[in-house]
């Protein structure tokens, strides 16, 4: 589990299927009101105030982002106490309100361009010829959509992902909005072409 403190009243987790694992949790148990959810979100306030020094004193908002393959990020924000019925509240528990989205995106980022060369050497010869390029806050980003990979293999090509990258804890929205996008389209075999073909001609 990866916290970020994104300002004063707000924080982000990055939660790997393995975390959830070994708590035995799945990503569907998120969609209920278990016990184990409420230990999980437990836990991470325990950690924010810990290592962010974010003390909840309030309502929250917590927005979770599904991602295939590589995890949750938990974006959880310092609520107004009017936005919330405070009927049924109860000292002691944590009152949230919880947003759940899902997206079939393959989202990385990378330290630098280097990293995204290197890559594209790797999935060039499985046939990976799309992604689209970003630059946000000194780093790279790729988003890979659904027909970009085979699905049928996909935890080979995140474990490729995985060695030359981490799964972004930055939401593609942010970066597509406020990064600059460098490739639209095809970005493997653009880089491909450019920097390792024309190399070995």
């Amino acid at each position: 589990m990866r916290l970020e403190r994104l300002n004063t009243n707000k924080f982000k987790v990055f939660l790997t299927y393995d975390d959830m694992r070994e708590r035995g949790l799945t990503k569907e148990d998120l969609w209920q009101d278990l016990p184990k959810v409420h230990d999980l979100f437990r836990d991470m306030m325990h950690e924010a105030d810990d290592e962010l020094g974010f003390k909840v004193d309030g309502p929250i908002a917590v927005e979770v982002y599904a991602m295939p393959a590589q995890g949750m990020i938990i974006i959880v924000s310092k609520s107004d106490a009017d936005d919330f019925d405070e009927e049924g509240f109860e000292e002691g528990y944590i009152e949230m309100q919880v947003t759940l989205d899902e997206t079939d995106d393959i989202f990385y980022e990378f330290e630098n361009i280097e990293d995204v060369i290197a890559l594209t050497s790797r999935l060039y010869p499985f046939g990976i010829r799309g992604g689209s390029l970003y630059a946000f806050e000194s780093r790279y980003f790729i988003r890979f959509d659904e027909f970009d990979f085979d699905m049928n293999n996909e935890e080979a090509f995140v474990a490729l992902l995985s060695e030359f990258g981490t799964p972004s804890t930055v939401s593609s929205h942010r970066v597509e909005e406020y990064g600059k996008e460098i490739i639209m389209y095809e970005a493997m075999q653009r880089l491909y072409v450019h920097f390792i073909k024309r190399k070995q001609d």
